[in-house]
């Protein structure tokens, strides 16, 4: 299992890899579908991003995203996803923890993210990977501007973030 760097070769496979609206919508909160490539080549242009795919034998079965904030000293594990032939056989929780790494490894203290909150499956898989749920005021501070009450998890032993992931005080 190696995590490498995301090219603009993979947009294809990742994108063909979301079966519904609804796991559209649990994965990226986009309302296309299916997703369009040009969406997520486009999530590259942002200069925060660090995207990676998880690769088993020279297939990719995995996708996430760091999303980095240099100022606030923090990273939020993002638009993670599993091809759906490998689902439920660990390579999510392997994923997670690479990407975890990787933030750890370049000096963040605070490592974060969000998860619809239907997304039972993620819920578990991130669980199993060493996050825990932010506490309930906190969790619900961040939610007042996002379009659902996501559940707020922060890798376990990390400091609590002093503000709202991706927001400037």
């Amino acid at each position: 299992m190696d995590l490498l760097p995301f090219a603009a070769a993979h947009a294809a496979t990742v994108a063909g890899w979301p079966a519904t609206a609804g796991e559209v919508a649990m994965w990226c909160g986009s309302q296309e579908f299916p997703v369009p490539v040009r969406t997520i080549t486009d999530w590259q242009l942002d200069t925060d991003v660090r995207a990676h795919v998880l690769v088993e034998d020279g297939s990719v079965v995995g996708y996430g995203e760091l999303w980095l904030d240099a100022e606030e000293d923090e990273v939020e594990l993002a638009r993670i996803i599993v091809a759906p032939d490998v689902r439920g056989r660990g390579r999510g929780r392997e994923l997670v923890q690479g990407l975890l790494a990787r933030a750890v490894g370049a000096g963040y203290r605070d490592v974060f993210m969000r998860v619809h909150p239907d997304n039972e499956r993620a819920l578990r898989c991130y669980r199993g990977a060493g996050f825990a749920p932010v506490a309930p005021a906190l969790a619900a501070s961040w939610n007042e501007a996002q379009p659902v009450d996501y559940v707020w998890l922060q890798a376990a032993g990390a400091a609590v973030p002093r503000t709202a992931p991706g927001s400037s005080e």
